[in-house]
């Protein structure tokens, strides 16, 4: 019998037009629209750990705590993702949610915790779950074990607010 490889197949990142459209979220936070998109996504600034640039990324918000002002994140791309690695350089950072700014640091996730928040997830939007297994390459059968198996695979940042800052403005 061969040996099946079980690592998940990760999605290719988008270039041409995919990525323009990836993109425009980005600008659509700057020009002041970031509430367009409600509590669903935050724009994160991360500082590259090569170049020393300011760099930002759209990110789906998978769970939001207004009581602890904290957000968590997942890397559909995996643990190389450029932001994932820049964060792990230097954790401490702004995201803008709305048009807020957020002095935040962020905190890598444990497997289990991560297991825990995809099955939380999977309850709040199983479809949305399903499809984003599918898109990861992560096998998910719409059972509760299956997320959470899907969840130890996918890397989690949470992004704590840090000091209670809640500044209005732009990026």
């Amino acid at each position: 019998m061969a040996h099946r490889d079980t690592a998940p197949r990760r999605p290719q990142l988008p270039t041409g037009w995919r990525r323009l459209a990836v993109r425009l979220p980005i600008l659509l936070f700057r020009v002041g629209l970031g509430p367009l998109f409600g509590k669903r996504l935050l724009l994160l600034h991360h500082v590259g750990r090569f170049s020393g640039l300011d760099r930002r990324v759209i990110l789906e918000v998978v769970s939001h705590d207004p009581a602890d002002a904290s957000w968590t994140v997942a890397s559909g791309f995996g643990p190389k993702a450029d932001w994932y690695q820049n964060l792990r350089r230097q954790p401490k950072t702004l995201i803008q949610s709305g048009n807020r700014l957020h002095a935040v640091a962020a905190h890598f996730l444990s497997r289990d915790e991560g297991a825990e928040i995809m099955a939380g997830y999977a309850r709040r939007h199983p479809r949305t779950a399903r499809r984003l297994c599918a898109f990861m390459g992560l096998p998910a059968d719409g059972g509760e074990a299956s997320f959470r198996e899907a969840g130890r695979a996918v890397p989690f940042v949470r992004l704590d607010d840090v000091c209670g800052s809640r500044r209005s403005g732009h990026a």
